[in-house]
Order: structure tokens, then sequence, then C-alpha cells
């Protein structure tokens, strides 16, 4: 028999926290690395064409994402198995390793090409342990939850994100005005790296005092382990509610994470200083904090759908427009504040959609199903998305391309939107008919 989910309640907040710090770290050095991707580029992929070794660079951050799927597959349903606490304990443990090994990895100038393959490895079992990682904290924080507050706490999974966000931002400008180019290549991007490598113990000592939210089941009648095939098949009955998760979620991966790319744009498209560029970063993770934690209370207030629709219509018919001003503007406020209208709309509008997944997914498939669809949102167009903004500057010579692609994938995600089903509970409790 399959664990059930314990009654729901509210967990204090040390725990609150412990969830989602462990999920913050987690993302931390995947910013990481894709802010600092032109340097990192330089160290592994050497080449007279600077374009040619940031591309380099680029489609080994995008290699990450290629075992997010396999992650989810075979951790994210752990979650179900054996418990949210486990799953999470291990995605953490494997995340430290990958973190560790790569900002330990000699240039190619001193081991030659095993540089380049030591970090394709890494990078490979940091996007395993990512893979997992959504579905069972997600998971985790739907069941301690208020059935009431789930929006605000679901929040929280994103607000982390881009607290470490804000931190990946401070420690590049910090770097970047401390350091010459030829210092931020040889070493600059390791003392990155290592900072969030040293706050692993931290964090898996915090998850090591979680309670389980996943009630036990009793021995004998626990179920062995499935097949991929089964596993895929137990959560087919839910595909309506994943496909258009999917959607929505791609809509959001492509636009985060052209927003998490403007560091590099600034730097190699808009020949940007670093400390400049890298101030985009801290507008990113600064405004996108507020947003996030403010769209989980509206949601919980008016529901999950007007949350999603009315700012991400806003956000369609900005994107042209806050584009133009970025590749146009010689005033750095114009670049900032075209940035901040970008990350406040994206901020709001995302939210609600993770919780709208949750909502309608039952505990025993909900982390792995959870982690499955965000991976594959991901790994088919998180990773990739700082590599088609480059081919498409590239073979365009339009700053603008980039708007175009996330201005389409945004339609495509509005219209997931409109046809999910609300979930809110204040929703469903407005659509019961008061007795008579």
């Amino acid at each position: 028999m399959t664990p059930q989910a314990a009654p729901p309640r509210s967990i204090p907040l040390r725990f609150v926290a412990a969830v989602f710090l462990g999920n913050g770290l987690a993302f931390y050095d995947f910013l990481t690395f894709s802010y600092f991707s032109v340097y990192i580029g330089r160290t592994f992929f050497p080449s007279h064409d600077a374009w040619l070794s940031l591309l380099a660079s680029q489609a080994t951050f995008w290699i990450g994402f290629v075992m997010r799927p396999v992650g989810a597959v075979v951790l994210g349903p752990m979650g179900d198995r054996k418990g949210r606490k486990p799953a999470m304990l291990l995605t953490f443990l494997l995340l430290g390793i990958a973190i560790l090994g790569m900002a330990l990895t000699p240039s190619y100038a001193a081991i030659g090409p095993a540089a380049p393959v030591l970090v394709i490895f890494f990078r490979l079992v940091q996007g395993f342990a990512l893979g997992g990682e959504v579905g069972p904290t997600t998971a985790y924080m739907a069941e301690a939850a208020p059935p009431e507050r789930r929006g605000f706490y679901l929040s929280l999974q994103y607000a982390t994100q881009d607290c470490a966000t804000l931190l990946a931002g401070l420690v590049g400008v910090a770097l970047a005005s401390g350091l010459d180019d030829a210092e931020l290549e040889h070493w600059g991007w390791r003392v990155a790296l290592l900072i969030g490598a040293s706050i692993v113990p931290f964090g898996l000592w915090m998850r090591a005092r979680l309670p389980e939210t996943l009630a036990p089941a009793a021995p004998k009648a626990e179920a062995p382990r499935l097949p991929l095939r089964e596993r895929i098949g137990s959560i087919r009955p839910y595909g309506r509610v994943i496909v258009l998760g999917i959607l929505m979620l791609t809509a959001g991966t492509i636009g985060s994470y052209t927003i998490g790319n403007m560091t590099t744009y600034a730097l190699s498209t808009l020949k940007l200083s670093a400390a400049v560029s890298f101030g985009l970063t801290i507008v990113n993770g600064l405004f996108s904090i507020v947003t996030e934690a403010g769209s989980g209370w509206l949601c919980d207030r008016f529901g999950r759908k007007p949350v999603m629709i009315v700012p991400g219509v806003l956000l369609l018919v900005s994107i042209f427009p806050c584009f133009w001003v970025m590749s146009h503007a010689r005033n750095l406020w114009q670049l900032y504040g075209a940035e901040t209208v970008l990350v406040a709309f994206a901020g709001v509008s995302s939210v609600p959609v993770i919780v709208a997944i949750t909502e309608q997914l039952p505990a025993k498939v909900r982390s792995g199903a959870v982690a499955i669809v965000y991976a594959l949102a991901i790994s088919l167009f998180g990773g990739s998305t700082s590599s088609v903004i480059t081919l498409l500057i590239r073979f365009t010579g339009n700053p603008l391309a980039p708007a175009w692609y996330w201005s389409i994938a945004m339609i495509v995600g509005l219209v997931a939107m409109v046809l999910i089903p609300e979930s809110a509970p204040v929703k469903q409790k407005s659509e019961i008919p008061s007795p008579p």
C-alpha cells in the first residue's frame, strides 16, 4: 500500500525555512554557472572565437537539464514511496557533490580535454539531483500548509529560488567590482560556487530535522518499486492537468531563463560593464522575491486563475517595449526599470501555476508527477533558452530577438492558463450554494 499524506497541519517556520533554504541553495549554483558562463567558457572551452566559447559554455549549462527528467522519474516517485524527507536529503547531498566538484575542476590549460569532461559529468549529476528536488519539496509544503494559505506557502519555493538569484547577483557584483576580467576567469567564478558549497552541510542538517508529511505504510503492505513504464502509467489519469501544466511551466521557464540570461545578454550583446550587468541580477532577485510572495497571498484570496492570467496578459504586452528600452537605453535607471517591469509581471503570474498543478494531483503520485512535469518543461526549454537567445541574436543581428521567443511562449502559456480548472479553496467554497 502506498503511503498516504498525513492530515494537513501547520508546521513551525523553521521547518518551512529548512525545506526552501535547501531549495534556494539548489538553484544558487545553477544560476551562478549561468551568470559566469562567459568566464567559464574561456576556462574550459578556450577558442579564438569568443562567441564559440560562450556557446560551448551555454551548451554545457543545457546538458545539466538533460538529466532532469531522469532524476524526476527516479527520485520524484521515491518521495511517494519512501517519504518526502529521504528524497529531499538525497537530492541535496548529490547537489553538494556536484557543486564542489565543479568548483574544483582544473582548467583546460591545466589538464586538457579532461577538464570539460569533468565539468559535463558534474553538470549531469547536478541535473539528476535537481530533477528530483522540486517534486518532494513541493509535495511536502503543499501537505504541510493550511489549505487556505497553500498558495503563500508554495510561493516561498519561488521566492527562495530568487533569494538565491539575489545572492548570486550580490556575489557577482562584489567579484566583478573587485576583480579584473583575468581574475574573474581564473578563480573568481570558483569562489562564487564555493560559497554555495560551503552552505550544503548546514542545509543537510536542517533537512534531517524535518518531520515527515507522508504517513508511513505498514512494512508488510509496502508495494515493491514499480518498473519505469508503470510509474509513468500511474500518472496517466491526470493527463489533462499534466499537459496543461507542462505548457504553463514552459512559458514560465522560458521567461525565467530569459530574465536569468540578462547578465550574459548585457555583457555580450549590449556590451555593458560586468558591474552593471550583474546589477540586473540583483534587480531580478529583489523584485521577484517581493512579487512572488505577494502572488501567493493574492491567489489564496482571489483564486489561482485570475492571478495567473491578468499579470500574464500584462507581461505579454510589456515584453517588446521593455526589450526595446534595454537595447537602446543609455541611462542605467531606464535599463533597470525595464527589467523591473518584466520581473514583476512574470513573478506574479508564475506562482499560481505550480500551486494549481500540485493541488490537482493526489498525494499518492504528487511528488513524482510534479517532479516529472516540472523537469520536462525545464529540461526542454530551461537549459536551451540561453543558447537559443544567443543563436537568434547571432543570426538575426537583432537585440530584440529574445522578445519574439518569449512572446510566443507566453501566448501558449496563457491559453493553458485559461483551460486549466480552478483549484483554490476560496473558489471552491464560493461555488457551494448556501443552504435554503
